[in-house]
């Protein structure tokens, strides 16, 4: 299990491995209370670990704890907001 960073400043989640990016997600702040989930990347050595579910889980956690609701605009974020239905909360309809 890794660490997810949150970032707010450069607007990303971000998981490291030995100060190199393994994987970050970036999202856009559309209004204080919908942020756009826009890009999603696993470099491919660390691809199949489930790093992207993280990045998603806890952007997921993140809005739960700030009224925040989540606009998955890159396909791998969109498919798992359709398929997680756990994470209908936070979704923007």
């Amino acid at each position: 299990m890794h660490n997810v960073e949150h970032e707010a400043a450069n607007k990303r989640f971000i998981i490291q491995d030995n100060g190199d990016i393994a994987a970050v997600m970036t999202y856009v702040i559309s209004s204080p209370e919908l942020y756009i989930i826009d890009h999603t990347l696993v470099e491919n050595a660390y691809r199949g670990q489930g790093l992207g579910d993280q990045l998603i889980k806890a952007m997921v956690e993140y809005a739960r704890e700030n009224g925040i609701k989540i606009l998955p605009l890159c396909p791998f974020a969109k498919g798992r907001f359709e398929r997680i239905s756990e994470y209908a909360d936070v979704l923007h309809q």
